[in-house]
């Protein structure tokens, strides 16, 4: 029985080999982040990147699209808004935002370390895999609720997929780390279907639904009070990250799970996922026109795809800096972005910028980040907006001759 574990090491792009030739042979025309209507044309696109990592109890993006006010203030500010599907899904609910690209948290991490680059589109080619082991009546109300996507919002979702074996998810609280995870016991049957649907039908995106045990009372009885963590996100990510690692293509995931006995005190951070009985939607209208994903090279360049070196700001938790993604930001030697790190936001993770000796403004929540991003986007220093942080410039002692002795600044200006 083939097993995936959150443990599983990811090989190098290098090696990556995929029945998808689009991934490396794209045919989308370029088409730029940029509101066109802005002012200040004759500057590039200012590009901000926004994470709040997945099943780690974020005090704000833990929950059910909690973090989407977030993006959508902040893609008001800058002119490209690079985000990771923990942040805009809400299950029933979505927001439509021109600039935001819906990036998969591996193809993300990809992205930051200069391997991958993003491709804008007009519109994917959605398909959709569901589990084996969705009962009958559960299988038939996601369908439905994919066909009213079609028919009410446009989504182009083209065909859908079974798997030929249930996944038998599983999920649990790793112990040590205090985060979500887990793992499908049947990884090679997703990976058959997700093929399928590439060749057969052409979809260059996918959204898989899975069947997850049912939570336990106490867990569940926490996070609809808004608290703790995500106990489905862990395990969540790993699927959409065995996809997109063998495939090179967008993919989201949404549970199938039994209805919830109704509640009369739920938080309002957790009550998107109380409305329906699926959470479908958000995952379709991220994929209907999430950028394509390509291998970094000469081709992409020409394309005008989006590079990290595009990167003007990136915002996270003030605890959750040591991803892969957020610290291939932090030592980026060629256009560094700003690191801003939100303190209101905290995780069960430790993993702050003076822990890792990452350079990284901080704030105190996410208003004062955005403050501090519209700043950097105007080309001010953000020091300047408050009191007596600007202080007499310094100077250097002494400037290298070109015999190798050193000059004294006085003598340069005497």
């Amino acid at each position: 029985m083939a097993t995936l574990n959150l443990s599983r090491s990811f090989p190098s792009v290098a090696g990556w080999n995929s029945p998808c030739q689009k991934f490396t042979q794209p045919t989308k025309p370029t088409i730029s982040c940029s509101n066109s209507h802005l002012p200040g044309k004759f500057k590039r696109p200012y590009t901000s990147v926004m994470i709040v990592p997945t099943g780690v109890g974020a005090s704000i993006g833990g929950f059910a699209g909690d973090a989407l006010p977030v993006a959508r203030t902040l893609a008001s500010v800058v002119d490209c808004l690079i985000t990771h599907p923990n942040v805009l899904n809400a299950a029933m609910l979505y927001w439509p935002m021109p600039n935001v690209l819906y990036v998969e948290g591996y193809a993300l991490d990809r992205f930051a370390e200069g391997l991958w680059a993003l491709q804008p589109v007009h519109q994917n080619r959605v398909g959709l895999v569901l589990d084996a082991g969705i009962e009958e009546e559960l299988c038939i109300r996601h369908l439905q609720a994919v066909d009213a996507t079609r028919a009410s919002l446009g989504f182009p979702v083209v065909e859908y997929i079974v798997t030929d074996t249930p996944l038998l998810v599983e999920k649990w609280v790793d112990l040590k780390s205090g985060q979500s995870t887990g793992r499908i016991k049947h990884p090679d049957s997703l990976l058959r279907a997700v093929e399928k649907l590439i060749e057969q039908s052409m979809v260059n995106a996918v959204a898989v639904v899975a069947r997850f045990p049912d939570d336990d009372t106490e867990d569940i009885d926490e996070y609809r009070q808004g608290m703790g963590i995500d106990i489905l996100a862990g395990v969540e990510a790993v699927i959409s990250h065995l996809v997109v690692q063998n495939f090179g293509i967008p993919c989201a995931h949404a549970p199938a799970l039994s209805s919830l006995t109704l509640s009369m005190s739920v938080s309002p951070k957790s009550s998107a996922e109380e409305i329906g009985y699926t959470f479908l939607p958000c995952v379709l209208a991220g994929l209907s026109n999430a950028p394509q994903y390509m291998v970094r090279n000469f081709e992409s360049l020409e394309k005008g795809c989006i590079l990290a070196s595009d990167v003007d700001s990136v915002i996270l938790p003030i605890d959750a800096c040591g991803g892969d993604g957020a610290l291939a930001f932090a030592n980026a030697r060629r256009n560094k972005p700003l690191i801003i790190a939100v303190e209101e936001n905290e995780t069960v993770l430790n993993d702050t910028p003076d822990k890792l000796g990452i350079e990284a403004v901080k704030v105190s929540n996410y208003w004062e980040a955005i403050g501090v991003i519209a700043a950097h986007k105007a080309g001010i220093d953000p020091d300047s907006l408050r009191r007596n942080r600007i202080k007499n410039i310094r100077h250097t002692s002494s400037f290298p001759s070109l015999n190798g002795n050193s000059v004294s600044s006085a003598r340069l200006f005497s």
